[in-house]
């Protein structure tokens, strides 16, 4: 729409790029200010309540105000790579799994060690290399041909949203959002958590908008997308080592947003800290779960933010199906690690 209106000075990808750098540094501020995190709200914890209910705060938003952007006509979403009817169950049912029991063996999702990384955690950098190599590969490398056969098993379920549902879009929002502002009652978040929690849903909303409206250039169109984080990590590892050849999008200013806000919050709240592996073992733990969430967010069609919050919040099938074999897979690994003291993770 703007680029209708206006002559602006730079043309789609330089748009999708500050879009994606804009939202990634006011994520980066939130998530980082809030420790948010799914993991956190799976596993057992003495937080482990408030996490969770923080998380759904932000699925609440998302889903309230993509609805609202859907129904008023600002965005249209049929078309995204989620709202498929053939839906291919074993690649999103294992890759859930995978990258549920990975964001467990590393000790957050890939959102959340985006995070640690901007803020000087030796650890979830290694994590976000090893799992934007894997990541890459599955979409377009070794693994790509195990991707393919695990996707060609699908079901045909009529469907690719509940907004296909008798009532609409507006009916299936408005009935979920009211399920999920009950579960974060019940939990009872820290207030201030639920506010920034809150700014992360409307984040996800502003990145439809903004790839899907605002910036829409119909002489040169770019994917309409919002916060996600296993493509955008594939995405950045290949314009690292291609750069002369491919530009920056939204992924790569998604990245660098989120580790410059994350670093800025951090420094003004004295919480800039090195941290590295203490031990083989955990080394290995890291890098093996680093690898199942590469692959597994590719299977699964996104992360935790990818398939859970931006998928969720257009009322996407898949992405539900996504989310709920994320939190299978991660509390099955909780449960099987809290069980053996071998296993144990460390911190």
């Amino acid at each position: 729409m703007l680029f209708e209106t206006y002559d602006l000075p730079f043309d789609a990808q330089g748009a999708q790029l500050f879009v994606g750098l804009a939202l990634g540094l006011l994520f980066g501020v939130a998530a980082q200010i809030s420790r948010f995190c799914l993991r956190r709200g799976l596993v057992a914890g003495s937080d482990q309540r408030a996490a969770l209910g923080t998380w759904l705060s932000a699925l609440a938003v998302a889903v309230a105000g993509t609805t609202a952007a859907i129904a008023l006509g600002w965005v249209d979403l049929s078309d995204h790579r989620l709202m498929v009817s053939e839906l291919p169950l074993l690649a999103v049912v294992v890759g859930g799994l995978s990258f549920g029991v990975g964001m467990v063996l590393t000790r957050g999702c890939i959102s959340r060690l985006t995070v640690l990384g901007g803020t000087g955690n030796l650890r979830a950098l290694t994590v976000l290399l090893i799992f934007a190599v894997v990541a890459h590969a599955t979409l377009k490398g070794v693994f790509a041909p195990l991707r393919v056969a695990l996707g060609s098993v699908t079901v045909d379920t009529g469907l690719a949203s509940l907004a296909e549902l008798p009532g609409g879009a507006v009916t299936w929002g408005a009935v979920l959002v009211a399920g999920l502002v009950a579960a974060v009652a019940w939990l009872r978040p820290r207030p201030l958590h639920v506010a920034l929690a809150a700014v992360i849903g409307l984040l996800i909303t502003a990145g439809w908008v903004a790839t899907g409206l605002l910036f829409f250039d119909e002489f040169e169109p770019q994917p309409v997308q919002s916060l996600a984080f296993t493509s955008t990590w594939a995405d950045s590892l290949f314009w690292t080592v291609a750069s002369s050849s491919i530009p920056a999008g939204f992924g790569v200013g998604l990245v660098g947003g989120v580790f410059g806000g994350a670093f800025l919050s951090a420094l003004l709240r004295g919480e800039l800290e090195f941290a590295s592996f203490e031990t083989a073992g955990q080394t290995l733990r890291y890098a093996a779960g680093a690898a199942l969430m590469g692959f597994g967010g590719v299977l699964a069609g996104g992360c935790t933010v990818g398939a859970g919050l931006s998928g969720v919040s257009m009322l996407s099938l898949a992405a539900l199906v996504a989310l709920g074999s994320i939190a299978a897979g991660a509390l099955i690994a909780d449960r099987a690690l809290n069980r053996g003291p071998v296993l144990q993770p460390a911190e």
